[in-house]
């Protein structure tokens, strides 16, 4: 397999296994359009090497993602002065989460710590999720005046009913690994010191399997769970771009960054 310059991802092959590691560690592993699209260049790398059986996905240092990054330069600005947050969900992000959830190997998300916003959407699009005692999962949209993306709205109705997605939804507060195993969002919580190990061993196990049940196995459980999962996407885009060009979005944001309550107004 040919050398991928990147910069925002790790890619590294043993056993038979891919290793995809958030590589940006100084900003808890923040999304850019530069991750992104990075991230959907290992994969097809990774899609398209036959001896490649299975993949892992986790971050560096101490964080699974906090999510997108707010503080990034190079952000796209709409017409009207504020920031067009449909542009990088359908050219980079929502493509991203498409293809973690569509690609024809086991994907399994190791989440070494905080797994934020997008960043824990797509803990979510993976197949299977091994968290350590330490992580939890944060859709802190709603503390910014945002909505849901990255299919959120749709993975977190399948894993844990309507009722507690709309609890983790609304409340944008932490929800801690032991309580995510017991609502079942993840599969296995783990001592922090063997997270990789057992992820590790869980993707080999499948590396040595039959790929081709697999792969049949993700396409029949897609088509029942995730069937509309392209056109949620695009539902989630339309009502984020609505809220970014809120007064709301501003104010959340402003408070974000002055570490203060926000104040909403509803405009």
């Amino acid at each position: 397999m040919s050398t991928l310059e990147l910069e925002t991802v790790e890619l590294k092959v043993e056993d038979r296994v891919a290793w995809l590691t958030l590589n940006r560690p100084e900003a808890l592993n923040a999304w850019t359009r530069q991750f992104g699209a990075e991230m959907i260049a290992a994969l097809d790398r990774v899609a398209e090497d036959s001896e490649i059986r299975a993949i892992v996905i986790t971050g560096a240092g101490r964080g699974f993602s906090s999510g997108a990054d707010l503080k990034a330069s190079g952000n796209p600005i709409g017409e009207d002065g504020r920031p067009d947050v449909g542009q990088p969900l359908r050219e980079v992000y929502n493509p991203l989460i498409l293809r973690v959830r569509t690609i024809d190997k086991p994907v399994i998300a190791a989440v070494n710590g905080a797994a934020v916003g997008i960043g824990c959407s797509l803990a979510l699009a993976c197949d299977m999720i091994i968290a350590a005692e330490s992580a939890y999962f944060l859709l802190a949209f709603v503390n910014i005046g945002l909505s849901l993306d990255g299919g959120a709205s749709l993975f977190l109705p399948q894993l844990v009913g309507p009722a507690r997605a709309f609890e983790v939804a609304y409340g944008g507060e932490r929800l801690p690994a032991e309580k995510a195993l017991d609502w079942g969002l993840v599969n296995q919580v783990v001592p922090g010191e063997e997270l990789l190990e057992v992820a590790g061993g869980l993707a080999r196990r499948f590396a040595a399997g039959p790929p081709g049940s697999y792969a049949g196995i993700k396409r029949a459980i897609n088509n029942a769970a995730y069937k509309e999962l392209e056109a949620q996407l695009e539902l989630e885009t339309v009502e984020q771009v609505k809220r970014a060009r809120s007064n709301d979005f501003v104010e959340g944001v402003m408070a974000f960054m002055q570490k203060r309550p926000a104040q909403f107004t509803g405009e």
